[in-house]
């Protein structure tokens, strides 16, 4: 029994972790100019859609003589909602070397270069006449967010004790829905939703940006960086004693200097193991109707698991986008239908905020090792953007053509993406990689014996310690050219 005290006590220490101040700053800041940037340049554009247009014509009437005919028109419109995703595919692809080169955060730092750009270019396009600003700057934009979306996880994972580092991932989660709502808030008439003002929508940008740049200078760099790709061993110890909060580190710079050697799978060799067939499918599925549910969660994550916050999110939004289908249609019937859609609207959004905005990046992490890991968020992130710009591409059609029962597409969707989950999707939360690839063994029509274990790793670590060690090596060594 004496023995068992001095466990019971060591165990108890290393769960408790203190938030550090340095990382709770960090997450904020990183957060604020990154995800919620993102967030709020997915809906910025919604409010304003008629003032744009009307700019669009003004402008080609008074360079060619003739208004846009509404072909041109809707496509013209189509372009400028979707092109962000390409700008998001770009800043996707070219984070691997930035981080690589300049760091985790010097990369977020530099990426608010782009941020300012695109602003400045949005919002002076109404003076200078000219919509090719209005969509040059929308693809810079995406760049910013496709950078950010891929470096502030690693960041922040890097930087965070492990017995946190699932509940700091929902930072960038919690920050894209409020993104999206402050989009909508100030998209009202009474702010900047008019002719006169819709200009400073974009304006605004600046905002976020310029803080993160006055906050972060004065935070370390990603211990992990430091050490694997800098050398820099007391470098990376003070990082580790800032954001840990504590003086003996020394655990942590072992953890780190194990992930020197880590072999990485390339997208090809994970598409062809017959292993995480499912899992692969899962991820494209939840990622796919991630965008194409209509909309871009929370700590809830944590306490309820995955599959019911998944399953309950699309449900909910499928009654809702019904409803929102049902008094749209009939809203001059009754003075208290538009109400009704208005509230509709944001239920959709709640619905969106409680699980399917951030589980599809967490079930990501967790399905694979960590020397897969790098392809598979290849592949989720790739389905993410290319998703993300078909609905900005195509629903200006499907709403032209169905009218108010343009968005039962979307519930259409969601519950093809509810009923999948439900049949296929097990609980992972608080499951290590080896219980969740067993999970799915029998879909896969594998044993996880003889080869297919050898995979996994002897120790039963949780998926949470798995990210962090994935997390650590994306950017190490030949990690760019193992994984493509």
């Amino acid at each position: 029994m004496a023995n068992v005290e001095p466990l019971i006590q060591r165990t108890s220490r290393r769960e408790k972790t203190d938030w550090s101040g340095s990382l709770i700053i960090a997450s904020l800041a990183g957060a604020f100019g990154s995800s919620f940037l993102y967030g709020y340049n997915l809906s910025v554009v919604n409010a304003p859609t008629v003032y744009i247009k009307r700019f669009y014509n003004e402008s080609w009437e008074r360079r060619y003589g003739h208004v846009i005919d509404e072909g041109t028109l809707t496509l013209l419109w189509s372009i400028t909602v979707s092109i962000f995703s390409i700008g998001g595919l770009v800043g996707a692809i070219i984070t691997t070397p930035i981080v690589k080169f300049f760091g985790r955060k010097h990369t977020l730092l530099i990426n608010n270069v782009f941020a300012v750009m695109a602003a400045l270019l949005m919002a002076l396009c109404q003076l200078a006449g000219s919509f090719e600003m209005l969509l040059l700057g929308r693809i810079v934009m995406g760049i910013d967010a496709g950078v950010s979306l891929s470096a502030l996880p690693i960041y922040l994972s890097e930087i965070s004790p492990k017995e946190i580092r699932g509940a700091l991932g929902q930072v960038t989660a919690i920050f894209i829905c409020i993104g999206v709502f402050t989009a909508q808030v100030l998209g009202l008439p009474e702010i900047f939703g008019n002719e006169s003002r819709w200009p400073y929508l974009f304006g605004v940008i600046v905002v976020p940006s310029l803080i993160q740049v006055g906050i972060l200078p004065f935070l370390p760099e990603s211990p992990h960086y430091l050490l694997l790709e800098k050398n820099d061993k007391s470098g990376a110890e003070k990082a580790f004693q800032t954001f840990f909060g504590k003086d003996d580190v020394s655990h942590e710079l072992e953890e780190s200097e194990a992930q020197r050697n880590v072999k990485l799978v390339s997208v090809l060799q994970l598409l062809r193991n017959r292993s995480v067939r499912w899992q692969i499918i899962t991820v494209i599925i939840t990622m796919a109707c991630y965008q194409l549910c209509g909309l871009n969660a929370g700590l809830a994550v944590e306490r309820l698991g995955r599959r019911p916050l998944l399953i309950g999110g699309f449900g909910l939004m499928v009654i809702f986008f019904a409803i929102l289908t049902v008094s749209l249609t009939f809203q001059n019937h009754a003075y208290w239908l538009p109400y009704l859609s208005i509230f509709c609207i944001l239920a959709i959004i709640a619905s969106f905020c409680i699980g399917p905005g951030g589980i599809p990046f967490v079930l990501t992490g967790e399905f694979f090792q960590p020397s897969q890991k790098p392809a598979a968020f290849m592949i989720a992130g790739t389905v993410n953007w290319v998703s993300n710009f078909s609905v900005g591409l195509l629903f200006p059609f499907i709403q032209a053509g169905l009218q108010t029962f343009c968005f039962l597409v979307f519930a259409v969707v969601c519950l093809a993406g509810a009923t999948y989950l439900f049949f296929v999707l097990p609980e992972t939360k608080n499951k290590t990689i080896n219980e969740i690839s067993q999970a799915f063994a029998k879909r896969n029509k594998v044993t996880l014996e003889g080869r297919e274990m050898s995979q996994f790793p002897s120790e039963r670590k949780s998926s949470e310690e798995q990210e962090h060690n994935f997390s650590s090596t994306l950017e190490n060594g030949e990690t760019k050219n193992n994984i493509l």
